[in-house]
C-alpha cells in the first residue's frame, strides 16, 4: 500500500510540475489593441506644412492632445497580442500658432524598448 501511495505521489508531482510550463500557453488570452490604429501608408502621407484639418482628415482625431497648450497631438497605438511581445507606436505631431505641422516624431517600442525612431522638423 505504501508503494502505491509513493508512486501516486510521484506521478501527481510530475504531472503538476510539467503542467506549469505549458499552462501559460493553454490559457486563452485575447489580443488587446488600444488607441489610434496607425497604418504605415497613412503615416507616410503626413508631411511638414500640413494643417490640423488635413492631418485629422488623414489620421482621424488624435488620442491625446497636450493639455499644457503646446499644440502637440499624440497618436498612440498599443498592441498586446496573445502570448507575444507588446508593441506600441507613438506618433507626436507638433503644430505652430498658425495650426501648421512643424515637427513629427514617430517611435516604435517593442516590450518597452525603443526599436524605431524617426523625427522630422521644419
Amino acid at each position: 500500500m505504501s508503494c502505491k501511495t509513493l508512486i501516486g505521489t510521484v506521478i501527481l508531482i510530475l504531472i503538476s510540475t510539467a503542467g506549469c510550463v505549458e499552462f501559460k500557453k493553454i490559457v486563452y488570452r485575447p489580443d488587446i489593441n488600444q488607441g489610434n490604429y496607425l497604418n504605415a501608408a497613412d503615416v507616410k502621407k503626413i508631411h511638414i506644412g500640413m494643417t490640423k484639418h488635413q492631418v485629422a482628415y488623414t489620421l482621424g482625431t488624435s488620442m491625446l492632445k497636450d493639455s499644457f497648450g503646446s499644440n502637440t497631438w499624440y497618436y498612440i497605438f498599443r498592441r498586446e497580442p496573445s502570448h507575444e511581445l507588446v508593441t506600441q507606436q507613438t506618433l507626436a505631431l507638433t503644430f505652430n500658432s498658425n495650426d501648421i505641422l512643424t515637427h513629427m516624431d514617430n517611435k516604435l517600442y517593442i516590450n518597452n524598448k525603443l526599436t524605431f525612431d524617426t523625427s522630422r522638423s521644419q
